[in-house]
């Protein structure tokens, strides 16, 4: 089996280059991608970092993405190579999960992982350990293949993506600003797109369970724009969990966007009669009516990206200056003053615009004038870079480039006069301004989203208002998303290519033994995944075709490592016939069929879902397993879902458990002492 080699890559890299984390991947950055996938990832590594001190037989390579060049602020993107022969596990319950597990088991997993803070410790101990106090070269040290295996696994990095070798792949988690990056998550996002676009992967899953301020995104970004969240780079529905089906989502989501407000009003407890004074508000910051709950959730949401990032309040109990926003900017930026020393310095600067009574004044002026009580210009500098379009009591302090002077200005607003005089028409983001915050609008969609969605609090839970429960949890049920890059199989067959020939081969065995006929049964079933682009010279032969075939497939798969090609299926040709002229650029498959050497095959250790014995029958309707929590009938073995069952998933699974089928059948057997 073959592996990329890392040791051919230390000659060229001596010295580490930085790309833009924007245009990462893009085409001709670092290089132009137009093979398959396997191809296209050989050449990406080419121009990668090589990580050393890993088990033999495993690979990983890093880069440095420039987020900034002034100041210069770089992240590292590691992709790490996962031969099976040193996985932990050769089954992927990701492809389980989503309905890959028809899938063969690829020879290699390919994982990308930008390192959060916390999780960056742990790869630099894999990557650049020096021993302390040992005697030793810090090269001499080897990271075992279950240490790489638990850094990948490690919870809160920004972005942990898998591909397989044949293209297919997960998206397993993206973290941005709320656990702590730089970035925020639609940018971590487009990397990974680029990724996943320029190595031209297949299809790739994710499990959407991604949540905003405690609200899952699913629920509110279906509700407000009828998809995901992840829908904006082309995921979407893949597979429900306990049985939901596409048709079902998709009406689901039309039922609660269809919802009217004034019926919603109508039945509202006594005691929530906050989400009437909510709905009030937005209608009134909207040019349009809001009728619906799918007009008012969109509308809310599409306000928010409108609005400005939340100023940070700096107001106290006596409406003077307080360090809060302040000592917040100087931790991130490692402030050398302290709270207290920022704090005055800023009641200095705000004293000073309120002296020059509202009027924008430059930069300079403001300095000279706090010089008088503050002697130390750095401080100075600091706080007024800081202090822009800040809240300090009831002020905002305001700075801009005056368009003619190109200087650098300030002056206070005062938010208790916007309040009292009112607003002119216009555009409403810009009417009520400060009116109304991202962060206040956020409590806002939180308070709808836990009093309608998850807690509902209705005088009468009847009629229309019904399905808002159903909808919910069939919305929210619906999490596992799918993308099709199309990868290779978006380049047809072609024939005549000056410079190569594009093929699209699969692989069919003969029907020799039971196993291999199992084998086959499986593959035809679901014969996609196992279509690759095989890449010729344009006089190449079939005999050669066949060898290409034979060694791209027993690189891919694990259960195909023994494959020997034999022949080109629907085709009358001998071996030393031309492939050009004899195979029609129809972009079917070509079929080369085959058997398997190894004669000890084991059909549950070359296919993704392992548990191909395990039956599934659940009151949902669902036949395969989906992830969710699942408990078994002691008599009939079969499996169903716990809380299909009635048992939830804090439960202690029983000792015994009997389905209804097999507990009814008992009652009525009279047979029984």
């Amino acid at each position: 089996m073959k592996h990329l080699n890392s040791t051919s890559f230390k000659k060229r890299k001596r010295v580490e280059r930085i790309f833009r984390f924007r245009t990462f991947c893009e085409p001709g950055h670092p290089i132009e991608f137009n093979g398959p996938f396997r191809d296209n990832i050989r050449k990406l590594v080419e121009f990668a970092r090589v990580e050393s001190r890993l088990p033999e037989g495993m690979n990983s390579w890093s880069f440095q993405l420039e987020l900034n060049r002034h100041p210069a602020m770089c992240i590292s993107l590691f992709i790490i190579e996962e031969p099976m022969e040193k996985s932990a596990s050769r089954h992927c319950h990701y492809c389980r999960y989503v309905g890959w597990g028809n899938h063969l088991i690829c020879n290699e997993r390919f994982h990308f992982v930008v390192p959060s803070k916390e999780t960056a410790v742990v790869m630099a101990v894999c990557s650049s350990y020096e021993s302390e106090g040992s005697g030793r070269p810090a090269t001499t040290t080897t990271i075992t293949a279950a240490e790489i295996s638990n850094f990948i696994e490690l919870q809160g990095h920004l972005l942990h993506g898998v591909l397989h070798s044949n293209g297919f792949g997960h998206l397993i988690s993206i973290n941005g600003i709320e656990k702590g990056s730089s970035l925020a998550g639609i940018e971590i996002m487009d990397l990974w797109d680029r990724i996943c676009t320029g190595l031209r992967a297949r299809k790739v899953s994710i499990n959407d369970v991604a949540k905003k301020n405690g609200m899952d995104l699913r629920l509110i970004h279906g509700v407000a724009f009828n998809e995901s969240w992840f829908g904006r780079w082309g995921y979407g529905f893949g597979r429900g969990s306990f049985g939901v089906t596409q048709p079902m989502y998709q009406k689901a989501i039309e039922a609660v966007q269809s919802i009217p407000l004034c019926l919603l009003i109508q039945h509202l407890d006594t005691s929530y009669q906050e989400i009437l004074v909510i709905f009030s508000k937005y209608q009134s910051l909207s040019g349009n009516p809001l009728l619906t709950l799918g007009h008012i959730f969109r509308f809310m949401q599409e306000l928010k990206e409108r609005l400005q990032p939340d100023i940070c309040h700096l107001s106290s109990s006596n409406n003077n200056t307080t360090s809060a926003g302040i000592t917040a900017v100087s931790a991130e930026t490692a402030c050398r003053w302290s709270t207290k020393r920022v704090e005055m310095a800023t009641r200095v600067i705000v004293e000073a615009l309120m002296n020059a009574e509202f009027r924008w004044v430059s930069r300079q002026e403001v300095r000279d004038a706090a010089r008088v009580y503050i002697g130390d210009t750095g401080l100075l500098d600091f706080v007024l870079k800081s202090l822009g379009n800040q809240i300090v009591g009831s002020y905002v302090v305001r700075r801009t480039v005056n368009p003619v002077t190109k200087v650098l200005e300030y002056c206070l607003e005062d938010l208790s006069t916007n309040f009292r005089e009112g607003f002119s028409p216009g555009d409403p983001t810009k009417k009520y301004r400060h009116q109304i915050t991202r962060n206040q609008l956020m409590k806002d969609l939180f308070y709808l989203y836990k009093f309608i969605f998850k807690e509902p609090k209705l005088s009468q839970n009847i009629g229309l208002l019904s399905v808002i429960p159903i909808a919910v949890r069939i919305i929210l049920d619906s999490k596992y998303l799918i993308k099709d890059y199309k990868g290779e199989l978006c380049q047809k067959t072609e024939i005549g290519n000056e410079e190569k020939l594009k093929l699209l081969c699969s692989v069919r065995l003969k029907n020799d033994g039971h196993e291999e006929m199992e084998i086959t049964k499986r593959i035809l079933e679901q014969p996609s995944p196992y279509e690759d682009l095989v890449i010729l010279p344009p006089n190449a032969t079939f005999r050669e075709l066949k060898i290409e075939v034979e060694r791209r497939f027993k690189e891919m798969y694990w259960g195909l490592k023994s494959f020997i090609a034999e022949s080109v299926q629907n085709l009358i040709a001998v071996e030393t016939d031309l492939v050009y002229g004899l195979v029609e650029p129809t972009g079917t498959s070509i079929v080369v069929s085959g058997k398997i050497a190894d004669r000890e095959i084991n059909i549950e250790e070359i296919f993704e879902d392992k548990n191909q014995n395990m039956i599934i029958d659940c009151p949902c309707g669902a036949k395969e397993d989906d992830g969710e929590r699942m408990i078994a009938c002691d008599i009939c073995e079969v499996w169903q879902h716990m809380r299909c069952v009635q048992l939830t998933n804090t439960e202690n699974v029983p000792d015994i458990y009997l389905c209804n089928r097999c507990e009814h059948d008992i009652v009525l057997c009279p047979n029984l002492p």
